[in-house]
């Protein structure tokens, strides 16, 4: 696919080209062949799966790695951008997925120090008429005071922006930028950014797995595919299921699949009686806030509840509570009935099972082998041992069975669960929690980090889990997720649930505002008035 031309216009933006660009890690052939074109003024968006090459190729631009083969072109001019010093100097930004924000400073100082070097005695008058003056013509504004302490997730993401737009940048590159923000903040933050661009001033790439995203703000895409270009194109000319397919190649799950928040493909809801009921529960923060403040909630078999919020109001305490990494402050929680405390019986008795948020890190011992975490569940129970003792090649016996049904790559089972993929961990893990029927299912931020193989993936693991009768909590900070996958969705906002409704035919922007705060004594879709009650 070709892109368009765009009009001619005098812009300060950069022009960036790759030209056969590659980059190999030992064996391993990160980037072969890239040549792309990024238009001066544009909004230009980057697709792939997982290990696809995109953040190599941008670290290549930004200078944190060499590439071994090709060129990088600004202006059409060959340039050696050796390190991100000399990526500066040409004008080139970055935005990292996670926060690189120091939290003892102020919001003025973050931004001060992003320059790099500074003099040993700082003009603090002068320099606070500076950010004053560039705070009042940025795309959005923070207070120069605040900490990052006191800031949203949204706002820390908006003052990551700032310090790079603060450095006047001719070409900016944006690693999932609105992963932590509200459809209106991701609106705001990616409007704002390409009027910027259009208007001359600086060159957007944009990494993202939101095909939305691409559609509504980008001007052009490039899809990269095992290291390859898969295809380019102006957004005007192509289509969520069109990039679906060149990321995937010729796999099934392109066509159509994963590409809005349309919901999935499933069975009709068909409840059945409560599995899960929370009620006046409350779990402390970090701090010794209450993160969770007296909240009610029944989940029933047979259907997805997906909890929707910005990071930071309670959503991983409540999860972290439910899983028993977490004290109970106050309030109970029931399973079938029965009181629970999430004990490794009560776990098995009850038929409890979770995906915990990176997995790697909170659910698996990354040294160990895969048929060793396959096993973490039942390896000291029949038919895996007998009396006390393990029974030879039971564990490696069941994980060869698991990886194939479960599609899990790996070397083998004895291979290290650490050197498998996010998405292969993912599948593991899944592999493990539902090798058995489970009655609850808690799964956290499931597609964190995945490529959109993986995700279509785990999300009809997760529905099958919920026809066969399961009850699934999930907490998501991907809104387009939880109306695909979930029944029901409920908002989260200061460690209360504030919003419910069904999944299907949502209002995303309605959600939206009660996830920023803006709606929390609005009355919930159904049930009892007191928004922290929700059945």
């Amino acid at each position: 696919m070709a892109c368009a031309p765009h009009e001619d216009r005098r812009v300060t933006a950069l022009r960036l080209e790759t030209y056969a660009l590659g980059k190999r890690f030992g064996g391993f052939a990160a980037l072969e062949d890239v040549s792309i074109v990024v238009q001066p003024g544009t909004v230009h968006a980057l697709l792939g799966e997982n290990g696809a090459g995109k953040s190599t190729l941008v670290k290549c631009v930004a200078g944190y790695q060499r590439p071994d083969a090709g060129a990088v072109l600004i202006n059409g001019r060959e340039v050696d951008i050796g390190s991100p010093g000399a990526a500066r100097a040409l004008g080139i930004g970055m935005v990292y997925q996670h926060f690189t924000v120091v939290p003892g400073m102020t919001v003025a100082e973050n931004l001060l120090i992003a320059r790099g070097e500074l003099p040993a005695v700082i003009d603090w008058r002068r320099v606070r008429a500076e950010l004053a003056d560039f705070m009042a013509a940025a795309p959005f504004r923070l207070d120069l005071d605040a900490t990052p302490a006191q800031l949203s997730a949204g706002e820390k993401q908006k003052l990551e922006i700032l310090k790079q737009l603060y450095l006047r940048p001719r070409l900016l590159i944006l690693d999932e930028p609105t992963s932590v923000l509200t459809p209106q903040e991701a609106d705001e933050v990616l409007g704002a950014l390409r009027e910027r661009a259009h208007s001359g001033q600086t060159t957007v790439v944009l990494i993202t797995h939101k095909f939305r995203e691409v559609m509504a703000f980008a001007d052009d895409v490039s899809v990269l595919r095992r290291g390859r270009l898969a295809g380019a194109c102006a957004v005007a000319a192509t289509g969520p299921a069109a990039l679906g397919a060149l990321m995937v190649g010729d796999d099934p799950r392109a066509r159509g699949e994963a590409t809005s928040s349309e919901p999935l493909p499933r069975a009709a809801a068909s409840r059945g009686e409560v599995r899960l009921s929370l009620r006046g529960l409350v779990v402390a923060g970090d701090r010794g806030q209450a993160a969770v403040d007296g909240v009610d909630l029944d989940v029933h078999g047979g259907e997805i509840v997906g909890i929707a919020g910005v990071a930071g109001n309670g959503q991983r305490e409540l999860m972290e509570a439910l899983a028993g990494q977490r004290d109970r402050a106050a309030g109970s929680v029931t399973v079938s009935g029965r009181p629970y405390r999430a004990t490794r019986a009560q776990n098995r008795a009850l038929r409890v099972r979770g995906l915990p948020e990176e997995p790697l890190r909170n659910g698996c011992v990354a040294q160990m082998s895969v048929a060793s975490n396959i096993g973490l569940r039942s390896f000291d129970v029949a038919p895996f041992a007998r009396a006390g003792f393990l029974v030879p090649g039971a564990l490696e016996k069941q994980a060869r069975e698991l990886i194939a049904t479960f599609r899990v790559r790996t070397q083998g089972e004895g291979a290290p669960i650490g050197s498998l993929s996010g998405g292969n961990v993912q599948r593991a893990v899944l592999a493990r929690e539902l090798s058995e029927p489970a009655d609850v299912l808690l799964v956290s931020n499931p597609a964190f980090g995945l490529d959109f193989t993986a995700v279509a993936d785990v999300h009809m693991r997760l529905i099958a889990a919920r026809d066969r009768g399961s009850a699934v909590l999930m907490v998501s900070e991907d809104l387009d997720e939880l109306l695909q996958v979930a029944d029901r969705v409920l908002v989260m906002s200061g460690g209360r649930f504030v919003h419910e409704c069904a999944a299907a035919g949502a209002d995303r922007l309605d959600i939206g505002r009660h996830m920023g705060g803006g709606a929390h004594h609005a009355a919930p879709a159904s049930g009892p008035a007191d928004p922290r009650t929700l059945h």
